[in-house]
């Protein structure tokens, strides 16, 4: 069974309303039976330099650790993709059957602006790496 970590500034940091809803998304999600890696959308913001940061909770439905090497992710609302951009975060690994916030950050020119961003998915997409170590079939 899935369990809910928080990386460790995370945890220190996170206000207790945040927490609360992190912990009703996870309740919510961690029975879906998924042999993937998948997310649940948080939260959306623009912030001061109209960064768009999509807030969400990873799970790692998986045996493998997962890591943000090199990996695509794209949020789109009612099907038209947003934001398209290549992670690289050695700051984000999630252990397997672990479910792990985060907040990904698309820069003002890897998104098209909307009126609203709500309602959004975030997307990752399949890496070689995940084939070759037998996390994605």
């Amino acid at each position: 069974m899935r369990q809910l970590q928080f990386e460790t500034s995370w945890d220190r940091a996170l206000a207790d309303q945040d927490r609360q809803n992190i912990k009703r998304i996870f309740n919510e999600t961690k029975h879906l039976k998924d042999s993937a890696i998948f997310c649940s959308p948080i939260r959306e913001a623009i912030n001061h330099n109209e960064d768009l940061l999509v807030t969400v909770l990873v799970h790692n439905c998986t045996d493998h650790l997962f890591t943000f090497m090199n990996t695509r992710l794209l949020y789109s609302i009612g099907g038209e993709v947003i934001a398209d951009k290549v992670f690289t975060l050695p700051a984000l690994t999630i252990p397997p059957e672990v479910s792990m916030p985060w907040t990904f950050i698309f820069p003002k020119d890897s998104y098209t602006p909307q009126i609203t961003f709500e309602n959004g998915q975030l997307e990752i997409l399949k890496r070689l790496e995940d084939y070759q170590e037998g996390i994605i079939t």
